[in-house]
């Protein structure tokens, strides 16, 4: 298997479904390593990307996406029976975007969460249908019909979704941008990504992220709170699902 990085389409492109790439490496198990990629590896939280890669006389269906062990590499995992494309050939790579979408706009509807209720975040996931957050908090939200009604006015309001870069020296030195207290920002690399939720100087929200992400939050459309389950003496997790 190479130890080439992959170029990572979707970080400035969330809305790239397909790209053509080049075949890198295969693995003995038959993880395929492509030099350029659109779809999503899991991590943070989100899962990673499904579909398709095609070539001349040949096509196999994606069921996971993962990182690599090399930093920077990305790993297309066929589906079960599936025959990975050969080492050097051409491809096009294709996910599956309906479920991609949905990724895109529950991981915004999750970071509005964190704006609605203001507590440290001890853990989270996202799917396709609902989401969730680990809070550090002692007592269940008093009202969950208030708290549902703040998180879809935000929505509503269309606030623009963008990114930007800051050093690795720019986010030690801005620790309260951290929200998450058991995942922490890779670092490293030299710089490391912010996603803002609003325009102006002081936005909805602004923390550092990797995942991909609607670009308004109205695209997300209206979301309701679920079960708030006690996981621990401090720890609430709030549910998330399209309404």
């Amino acid at each position: 298997m190479a130890d080439a990085v992959t170029d990572p389409l979707f970080v400035e492109d969330a809305y790239a479904r397909s790209c053509a790439a080049k075949v890198v490496g295969v693995s003995d198990t038959g993880a395929i390593q492509l030099d350029r990629t659109v779809f999503y590896a899991a991590g943070g939280g989100q899962p990673g990307d499904i579909g398709e890669l095609r070539w001349d006389g040949g096509a196999c269906r994606i069921g996971a996406t993962v990182k690599g062990e090399a930093p920077g590499a990305i790993l297309h995992i066929p589906a079960e029976g599936e025959t990975p494309p050969p080492e050097g050939v051409d491809v096009e790579a294709t996910l599956t975007w309906e479920m991609r979408f949905k990724h895109m706009r529950m991981h915004t509807a999750l970071h509005l969460l964190s704006v609605v209720l203001p507590l440290p975040v001890t853990g989270g996931q996202i799917g396709a249908e609902k989401g969730r957050l680990d809070f550090d908090m002692p007592e269940a939200p008093e009202d969950k019909a208030a708290l549902e009604a703040r998180l879809n006015a935000l929505i509503a309001e269309d606030h623009p979704v963008s990114f930007e870069w800051i050093t690795d020296a720019e986010m030690e030195a801005n620790p309260g941008l951290v929200k998450t207290m058991a995942v922490k920002p890779p670092m490293g690399q030299g710089r490391v990504r912010l996603v803002r939720i609003g325009a102006g100087e002081t936005p909805v929200d602004l923390q550092p992220c990797g995942g991909t992400h609607v670009s308004s939050t109205a695209e997300i459309g209206s979301v309701a709170i679920g079960k708030v389950e006690k996981k621990g003496k401090q720890n609430r997790r709030v549910n998330l699902l399209f309404a």
